[in-house]
């Protein structure tokens, strides 16, 4: 390929771009409906909270925001704990991406659970935890955290004593 030809493709990339953007930024509305399709938007008045399922304590609530955290793709929950909720020394398969939305949530990395230890994540804290990673949490006062990431979710506690869903 020569210069001249390279620099030409590159013109005509441009021009291309310069008549395109114009005319798809003015077209009808109806035009960008597409673009909608599959978008989720949850006010939290809306949100369907439910019993969190049994291989956590009792006591938390669950809501799914977007997915299903059981399957092999992507899902957002939100997880509401009560004031001294404890959640033993564990592990995910997949890794997590946490975000506290109210409340703190208290986290700890190792196989025991060492609430001396433990770093306060407050409102509006993130947390990315790699697969695999024993870590434990608990809540001092309500609290609220929204998970996302690739399912399944699962819980795989260290101790088999702790698994409250009794496996």
């Amino acid at each position: 390929m020569n210069a001249h030809s390279s620099g030409h493709r590159a013109r005509l990339a441009w021009l291309a771009a310069a008549t395109l953007v114009p005319l798809l930024a003015a077209g009808p509305a109806s035009a960008q409906e597409p673009a909608a399709a599959g978008m989720e938007m949850i006010n939290p008045a809306a949100l369907k909270w439910a019993d969190a399922p049994p291989s956590l304590p009792k006591g938390a609530k669950l809501a799914v925001l977007y997915g299903d955290p059981g399957k092999d793709a992507p899902f957002v929950i939100r997880l509401k704990m009560p004031a001294g909720y404890k959640v033993a020394p564990h592990w995910h398969t997949q890794a997590e991406n946490l975000t506290v939305i109210s409340g703190a949530l208290y986290l700890g990395a190792g196989d025991k659970m060492d609430m001396g230890h433990a770093h306060a994540l407050k409102t509006g804290g993130f947390h990315y935890l790699p697969a695999k990673a024993h870590h434990y949490a608990f809540s001092k006062t309500e609290t609220v955290v929204q998970i996302h990431g690739t399912g399944p979710l699962d819980i795989n506690y260290l101790n088999p004593k702790d698994d409250p869903s009794g496996k």
